[in-house]
């Protein structure tokens, strides 16, 4: 559903008559120069409208904060954002793969439509985004950091982004296509480059998408964080040692065990057993990953601390969220892909002073297609009618619609690369979840509310016989409203 356009509303005089023949007055007495100093105001006006900041990370697990309840660290700026906005504890991407999910935020759609269902095909910049609604509507338009769709970035006044993957040390950026090295620590460059746009375009509404590389692989720590967590093992997830017995094959296919994961293989002990190889294998990966998002934590610090000093933080809507989720060990993975709950979810958090209710957990469903029309609202522009995401403003208001979603679709085509994750599609509601495995017609069933950990494959079981007829029929349903091709 689009978004509702939310009309600018002007100061009117009080005494209308007079502020009307005041108006004309000025216009016979200056002429043309009464015309422009009267744009000057509309202008001025205009430029009331907030600014825009989405922060976007690469693979950072909703379970990973500790707003969100996480165990195993820390996030003091992501939990102030939560503190001061709306964390969103229900949300979800369509297609847990990095390009169809950026592709699908920038547009508002599912990955059938925008046409990236994958990490290899190329994102087609001619299609409307609202990079280009916001920038046609008057913003700046800029892009910090991690682009990874494979072609240059298009609606924006300015662009610095790692190209491919990047680096964490020394990496390199493109700045309008021109590329240059820079000194230190990723995550910290595409800071400061983000906060030195912010300060240059203060005078006017700025839309400025930073998206870090962290906490996407190789895993690799600043300096000042290398010792973080170095003092003791960190506890292993519940679902460590799930050995797939209830689930289709398609589980045992994937190649994305924590035990067989290669980054680390070289460093292991020859005399590790196979569990123990696979404890020395996570305790390395979680520690390495947990202190690269250390370093994102304090940047979302510095930025929060640059709005304030700089006066912008009141005019400032901004949004932290995650491309996708990510497998932290559990189910013994690593990676993301499949429909379970690490890997669908990911983490929200809207902080819009004087619109946005401080410090409240909305469960409502929300996707990321929903961020388009969301920004669109915000900025007081009206999206295109086929999005597939509608407004988040009532719910950040604390009005949820009573025609919201209380049902998701998601799809996942990409295989074999890499990771071997066979292509299903599926449908989430807040009790139970199916999963098609299209391609082998293998078929998975959780009961969310007594299986949270979806260890128990309960497809085909006869006391379930009724709710797994309507989920299927609500997959369909979703499928059809969605438009989503009958051959994938």
């Amino acid at each position: 559903m689009a978004a509702k356009r939310i009309g600018m509303r002007e100061q009117q005089d009080s005494n209308t008559g007079a502020g009307r023949i005041s108006r004309r007055r000025v216009l016979q007495w200056m002429g043309a120069a009464g015309v422009a100093a009267l744009a000057g105001e509309a202008v001025q006006a205009r430029d009331r409208r907030p600014n825009i900041l989405l922060i976007m990370t690469d693979d950072h697990a909703a379970h990973a904060l500790s707003c969100y309840g996480g165990r195993l660290n820390r996030t003091p700026a992501m939990d102030r954002l939560a503190r001061e906005g709306v964390l969103f504890s229900n949300a979800f991407v369509t297609n847990s793969l990095c390009a169809p999910s950026r592709a699908t935020i920038l547009t508002g759609k599912y990955s059938h439509a925008h046409g990236v269902r994958d990490n290899f095909t190329d994102f087609d910049t001619s299609q409307w985004t609202f990079p280009r609604a916001l920038r046609a509507g008057g913003y700046r338009t800029a892009l910090v950091g991690k682009w990874h769709l494979r072609s240059d970035p298009a609606d924006f006044d300015y662009w610095n982004i790692l190209p491919g993957q990047g680096a964490y040390v020394n990496p390199y950026l493109s700045e309008m296509g021109q590329r240059k090295r820079h000194t230190g620590y990723v995550t910290d460059i595409i800071t400061e480059i983000a906060i030195r746009k912010m300060r240059e375009w203060k005078d006017k509404p700025f839309c400025l998408l930073l998206h870090h590389k962290a906490p996407h692989r190789n895993w690799q720590p600043a300096p000042r964080h290398a010792s973080l967590f170095a003092d003791a093992d960190l506890p292993l997830p519940e679902t460590f040692d799930d050995d797939y017995s209830s689930r289709s094959s398609s589980a045992v296919h994937a190649d994305m065990r924590i035990a067989d994961m290669p980054d680390y293989a070289g460093d292991a002990p020859a005399t590790l057993t196979g569990r123990e190889r696979k404890v020395y294998h996570y305790q390395r990966f979680i520690k390495d990953y947990l202190r690269t998002v250390a370093a994102v934590d304090e940047s979302i610090g510095r930025v929060l601390q640059f709005l304030e000093a700089s006066g912008l933080a009141e005019n400032t809507l901004v949004v932290y969220t995650s491309d996708n989720g990510f497998f932290l060990g559990d189910h013994g993975w690593y990676d993301k892909r499949f429909m379970y709950e690490q890997s669908l979810r990911v983490p929200l958090i809207v902080r819009f002073p004087g619109v946005a209710r401080r410090g409240i957990h909305c469960g409502a469903f929300v996707l990321n297609t929903d961020l388009a029309p969301t920004l669109l609202d915000a900025a007081g522009l009206r999206p295109p009618d086929d999005l597939h995401g509608r407004s988040l403003m009532p719910l950040l208001r604390g009005q949820q619609p009573v025609d919201w979603r209380t049902a998701m679709y998601y799809h996942y085509y990409e295989y074999p690369q890499s990771h071997r994750v066979r292509p299903h599609r599926g449908v989430r509601t807040g009790s139970y979840k199916l999963i098609h495995f299209y391609t082998v017609d293998e078929w998975e069933m959780y009961d969310l509310q007594r299986d949270s950990n979806e260890l128990q494959n309960i497809y085909g079981n006869p006391r379930y016989a009724y709710t797994q007829k309507g989920l299927m029929a609500e997959m369909e349903r979703l499928s059809a409203d969605l438009h989503v091709p009958a051959k994938w």
